[in-house]
């Protein structure tokens, strides 16, 4: 099983972030252009998660906009899955057919 992050180093990580740690995940939201952007996001944030074999909570909701948590369940916590799983997700934004 995997460690929890402490709450310094977790603190350290999403300082300057637009992920925040709230109730035992991380958790960020996304606003799209329309839903076929936010589609394609979700999309390509499964093709992520499934390669890496960590699934998060996937939320799309008001026709724009996707909202991710990202929690190890099997430990209870965030741990260095979810931290590795946000930096990929993050690194999507800057793709040249503009997903995410």
């Amino acid at each position: 099983m995997a460690d929890l992050i402490d709450g310094g180093r977790l603190a350290a990580w999403t300082a300057g972030r637009a992920w925040a740690q709230r109730e035992g995940g991380l958790e960020r939201e996304w606003t799209f252009p329309d839903f076929a952007a936010a589609l394609e996001f979700v999309n390509a944030v499964g093709g992520l998660a499934e390669a890496q074999g960590h699934h998060p909570d996937i939320h799309l909701h008001d026709w724009n906009r996707v909202g991710l948590r990202l929690r190890t369940h099997s430990a209870g916590g965030i741990t260095d899955h979810d931290l590795e799983l946000a930096e990929r997700v993050d690194e999507l934004q800057d793709r040249p057919d503009g997903a995410g």
